[in-house]
């Protein structure tokens, strides 16, 4: 892994990054906060969020057509993904994935992870200063990913901005 920088004829500044296989990667931060991520993306993996709404509604409708009180979707996305070992033996879902685990599906509208072929892995929330020691990068981290013809524009938030009134 090589990762420097260089000057540009434009006002924009590139960190490269070079793989384990030598392929480069090149990242120009945009005047809106934007980073424009360019290679070659021929073997890359791809992810995608998972997408609760219809499992957590359908489990809400449940529960509370029986007078009971539903749990918060943080603990329900959990609950969903549950595997029920005996032994350390896999013996089945947990009881709220097997009932509500078919309706989670993966929202392809939306990438929240790029992982070309040697490198770099990259996903949502991912600081790019402390994953490339750039300061043209600092204090940004990954919201999410939009393809581009020459790779993605990646689209950033502050890594402070939680802190914001």
């Amino acid at each position: 892994m090589n990762i420097t920088r260089e000057s540009l004829e434009m006002p924009n500044k590139q960190t490269k990054y070079e793989n384990r296989y030598g392929d480069v990667y090149t990242f120009t931060k945009q005047e809106d906060g934007s980073v424009l991520w360019e290679g070659s993306f021929k073997h890359a993996r791809f992810g995608w969020p998972n997408n609760y709404k219809r499992a957590y509604q359908q489990y809400c409708k449940d529960v509370g057509s029986g007078g009971g009180r539903p749990m918060h979707i943080e603990d329900f996305e959990n609950a969903v993904h549950e595997m029920i070992y005996e032994n350390d033996e896999y013996v089945g879902p947990g009881p709220i994935c097997a009932q509500y685990g078919h309706l989670v599906y993966s929202d392809t509208n939306i990438i929240d992870m790029v992982d070309p072929s040697g490198g770099p892995y990259l996903s949502t929330h991912t600081n790019l200063y402390e994953r490339f020691g750039d300061d043209e990068l600092k204090g940004l981290c990954i919201s999410n990913f939009e393809p581009i013809e020459t790779g993605y524009k990646i689209h950033t938030y502050g890594e402070f901005d939680h802190l914001d009134d």
